[in-house]
């Protein structure tokens, strides 16, 4: 027979675990949805199109803005991103489209809105906003084009990303031309958000039962001990162990909604989320056949700066 002690760690995980998932799966489905109904309309090589006419600072905010409202999974984000680099596009105006599209999206904003309320929402949202169109300036600034490789071979937005593991299914919608009603392509998002949840379920359950069982069985003392205000590289801590264990946006923010439950500063938190959103897998595999190893880094090291000042913005300026 179980222990008292191990029994209540269970069923305590457990209803976290179904308290999470109740929360999680229908904002996480309709936030897909969202997702295909902007593909369907907005297309990758339509934002590419738009955004190569023009120049670093307006065109930092409007590149910021694309990749918020196109949250293109990395098979369409990458290569749209390579056509803008070969068009001549600044690298700078560039990053700040690829900075913005994985950390300003709808599912960042629904299953943040469902797990931490408006305020934290709006704020992060202007944020990582802001911080995307920053980052693009600066970055714009060090003459970095350089390290850009060849950009032919990534402009083609097809349905699957190749890795070193195997294949990882996309879930982006067609982006070949055709007309088609307003009924068809509601249809068409709908089929895609269905197929991308049962895609992206394994992800899903895997971040629902870490968090489940840090709420349900680590102890408070430690998790406070190494996240908590006591800690002053906390928030940077945070961001760095956010990005190496990826999951997708929907897999992270199960482990974050625990780790507010257990007391650790909201800015903490989004630190790690940020972390682990920005510098995903699939992203970084793409990436490396465009960037060379100096640039990946400053990528990886520009989402981290990014994650520890959104977290002490809210830690030290919002709390």
């Amino acid at each position: 027979m179980l222990s008292e002690g191990l029994e209540h760690t269970l069923v305590d995980s457990g209803g976290y675990f179904v308290h999470l998932a109740v929360v999680l799966i229908p904002l996480f489905i309709g936030g897909s949805f969202l997702i295909g109904l902007a593909e369907e309309y907005l297309p990758p090589e339509t934002v590419e199109r738009k955004l190569r006419s023009h120049d670093e600072g307006a065109g930092n905010v409007l590149a910021a803005g694309f990749g918020a409202i196109t949250p293109f999974c990395s098979c369409s984000t990458v290569p749209a991103l390579a056509g803008l680099l070969r068009a001549g596009a600044p690298l700078g105006l560039a990053f700040s489209f690829l900075l913005a599209s994985p950390l300003v999206n709808e599912i960042a904003v629904i299953l943040l809105l469902g797990l931490f309320g408006l305020k934290v929402t709006v704020v992060y949202v202007l944020g990582t906003f802001t911080a995307a169109v920053v980052a693009g300036l600066v970055i714009g600034r060090l003459g970095l084009a350089e390290h850009v490789k060849d950009a032919d071979g990534l402009t083609d937005t097809g349905g699957t990303v190749a890795t070193d593991g195997g294949t990882a299914t996309c879930g982006c919608a067609s982006t070949t031309p055709v007309e088609r009603t307003h009924r068809q392509r509601v249809k068409t998002a709908a089929r895609g958000a269905w197929s991308f949840f049962v895609d992206t379920l394994p992800y899903l359950v895997l971040g629902l039962t870490i968090g489940a069982l840090i709420h349900g069985a680590v102890p408070v003392e430690m998790t406070r001990t190494v996240l908590g205000p006591d800690n002053p590289v906390a928030v940077p801590l945070a961001a760095l162990v956010g990005a190496p264990i990826y999951l997708s946006m929907s897999g992270m923010l199960p482990i974050a909604a625990s780790l507010s439950e257990q007391g650790i500063a909201i800015g903490t938190v989004l630190a790690f989320v940020i972390g682990g959103a920005g510098v995903s897998i699939p992203n970084l595999v793409l990436l490396n056949k465009l960037f060379d190893r100096q640039l990946l880094l400053v990528y990886a090291g520009t989402v981290v700066a990014i994650g520890t000042a959104i977290g002490v913005l809210f830690n030290v300026v919002l709390v």
